[in-house]
């Protein structure tokens, strides 16, 4: 592919200091292109949330850079960073971060609010949204009124919602079945991914591992093998 939409570069992290320090990431890097869809995976404590906190731009590394779409993250102001991650990453939580007194619909447009959209304007947006992931018939129900699944598209919309170049998921499918899981995973390899966006899973549910295009695998802190499955690609 070749189409970089997050360049790593030598990437360390640590924590503490003398007797007490602990090296979660150690000297990693990697690139996720656009039109991909890149699957981090390994045990816990393998040092992948820690990756992907410095890859979003929400942990500085000690060493090491992080390019998104060819701009050096961490030699940005703070603002500058902030502004980056509302505009173009957007982040699925593995317990969704879905407020329970909004409506379905409130929780998908709070990322239009924060970019200054009119209230009556982003919920007409977020109800499109709603529509692409088969809920706006659940518009107006809190989220405690949605299945496990339901949820998870709901987190799905409020991400895209932004229109970001860059989807990160924190295990997608952990508290869902395993039909459920696939579902979703199968929704966001046909609907979410496309040629201008890089989708990036964290997980460790070897039943969804058919969906990737690139598969990265990670041991103490290290990345230990980088693998495209080429036969999706040709």
């Amino acid at each position: 592919m070749g189409n970089a939409a997050i360049k790593a570069n030598g990437l360390i992290k640590w924590f503490g200091q003398g007797e007490t320090k602990t090296t979660a990431v150690k000297n990693a890097s990697f690139e996720a292109d656009f039109g991909e869809l890149l699957y981090i995976v390994g045990p816990s404590g393998s040092g992948k949330t820690t990756l992907l906190s410095m890859i979003s731009g929400i942990l500085k590394p000690n060493e090491g850079s992080v390019l998104v779409e060819g701009k050096d993250i961490w030699q940005m102001k703070s603002d500058d960073i902030a502004d980056l991650r509302l505009h173009k990453i957007g982040f699925v939580f593995q317990d969704y971060h879905l407020f329970p007194r909004l409506t379905t619909v409130e929780n998908v447009a709070i990322p239009l609010i924060l970019k200054k959209m009119q209230w009556n304007e982003a919920i007409r947006v977020a109800l499109e949204y709603l529509d692409i992931v088969g809920l706006k018939d659940r518009a107006q129900l809190p989220p405690v009124k949605l299945s496990g699944g339901e949820q998870q598209r709901v987190a799905i919309a409020r991400a895209i919602a932004g229109q970001p170049d860059i989807l990160i998921f924190d295990e997608p499918t952990a508290s869902l079945d395993g039909d459920t899981g696939k579902k979703i995973v199968e929704f966001i390899k046909t609907k979410i991914l496309n040629p201008d966006r890089c989708v990036i899973i964290v997980t460790h549910d070897n039943r969804i591992y058919e969906y990737a295009d690139a598969i990265m695998k990670m041991e103490d802190g290290k990345i230990t093998d980088f693998e495209r499955n080429t036969q999706q690609d040709a």
